[in-house]
């Protein structure tokens, strides 16, 4: 999978998590969480572009990427949540920037709310956050994950990688395509593709969703217009729904706003990281 590997590890309870940070060793600690079926790999060039700011923090969650992927792993939304807040205590980590994309914007308003974790300034790129949430393949799976997981390695292969081209916008590059396949091949990959579908429950925000006029920190939420897996009406309304929130839209993006127009969310995200009142 290229040359992006996470160089570091920390035992959590959930399984080995790789991550890795680089940067301004003296600059502001900001955290990159991915979503699903993600990496880290997403973050390479937005966080490369960070980094002449900012310290940038990066991991693959449990079960995702380099990480460990094993049997019986709790990779559930829930169990990310606390795995984030441990990890930032690990790092020592009281007060960073958040940028979370996707299932990553769940975990990390669920490690926020329910956690006590503080984050100095949150932004949401197309964050899964409000019901309902699932595309009718992302449903299907999730209630016959077992019939899957049997399906042969090729049209295993495949099925990720049509799924993962369906996210909008204008395409991804064949090779970062082949980038967010691979971690999801082999004896341990394959499983895990299929684990981290079967263990996702809409319970998991519903917990929190009714509690984010409670968020007292500046957040932004940026969205792909273009997005195929969450529509942008939803952008709107989880703006709506969280105190004094920023929207800022990106034209004929998709899903994968990291892949499809990095120059204008990097750009947008130092404007909000690096504002007058941070």
């Amino acid at each position: 999978m290229s040359d992006w590997k996470p160089d570091r590890t920390y035992d959590g309870a959930s399984g080995e998590i790789r991550w890795t940070a680089f940067g301004r060793e003296d600059g502001d600690p900001v955290v990159l969480l991915h979503g699903t079926p993600f990496s880290s790999y997403v973050w390479r060039h937005v966080g490369a572009a960070l980094a002449s700011r900012h310290r940038v923090y990066v991991w693959d969650m449990p079960g995702y990427g380099t990480s460990e992927k094993s049997a019986g792993q709790d990779v559930s939304l829930a169990a990310q949540g606390r795995a984030f807040a441990d990890l930032l205590d690990h790092w020592g980590l009281a007060d960073p920037h958040v940028v979370a994309h996707d299932f990553g914007g769940a975990v990390a308003l669920r490690a926020h709310l329910l956690h006590g974790a503080g984050y100095r300034r949150l932004a949401l790129v197309d964050p899964v956050a409000l019901a309902p949430w699932g595309s009718p393949f992302f449903r299907l799976v999730n209630e016959s994950a077992e019939v899957f997981e049997q399906l042969p390695e090729n049209l295993h292969r495949a099925l990720v990688r049509e799924y993962i081209t369906t996210t909008g916008g204008p395409g991804l590059h064949p090779a970062t395509l082949d980038a967010l396949v691979e971690p999801w091949l082999g004896e341990d990959g394959r499983p895990a593709f299929y684990r981290q579908i079967a263990q996702a429950d809409q319970r998991y925000t519903d917990e929190v969703q009714g509690r984010y006029g409670e968020i007292a920190i500046p957040v932004l939420v940026c969205w792909g217009t273009a997005d195929a897996w969450i529509p942008v009406a939803k952008g709107h309304e989880l703006a709506a729904a969280i105190p004094g929130a920023r929207l800022h839209l990106i034209e004929g993006a998709g899903h994968l706003v990291q892949e499809d127009a990095p120059a204008e969310l990097t750009a947008a995200l130092m404007g909000f990281l690096d504002g007058p009142d941070a």
